[in-house]
């Protein structure tokens, strides 16, 4: 499988968010998406709570939010695939400071009648141990 279709898709995705579209950025996952996130609860389940967490998402942004995937890598056979990548979010929250910060991704992908669909999701963000204070300051080594 040629995996730039995957790449598309997920590119598709961070410019769903970057113009903060709720409904399109929702489209990116099946119904019974599991995501893991770096805050809580420990996970979200289904796409209403999905819906739930992305508004309150976007409300937490003063205005445009970027967005941009590096070291994207992809393993596709058939119907499955899988991603892991680093996603730097950037932008100006509504409480005022500006913040830009790497997370860790990666997404299980299923592809069905509709094409392709984030089925599992997990973000998360290194631990400064004995601290257990997120590392938001990190960025890419290579």
């Amino acid at each position: 499988m040629d995996t730039t279709e995957i790449a598309t898709f997920l590119e598709d995705r961070s410019e769903a968010i970057r113009s903060r579209d709720l409904d399109r950025l929702l489209s990116f996952y099946a119904p019974d998406i599991v995501y893991f996130d770096v805050v809580p609860p420990l996970y979200y389940a289904g796409i209403e709570a999905m819906r739930g967490r992305f508004a309150d998402w976007f409300a937490r942004w003063a205005g445009p939010i970027g967005q941009d995937v590096r070291d994207l890598h992809v393993e596709a056979g058939g119907d499955v695939a899988a991603a892991h990548m680093l996603i730097r979010t950037s932008g100006t929250l509504a409480a005022g400071p500006e913040v830009g910060y790497w997370v860790r991704a990666t997404d299980v992908l299923r592809r069905a009648a509709g094409g392709w669909a984030i089925a599992h999701e997990h973000v998360s963000l290194p631990v400064e141990f004995p601290a257990g204070t997120a590392a938001m300051d990190l960025k890419p080594t290579r």
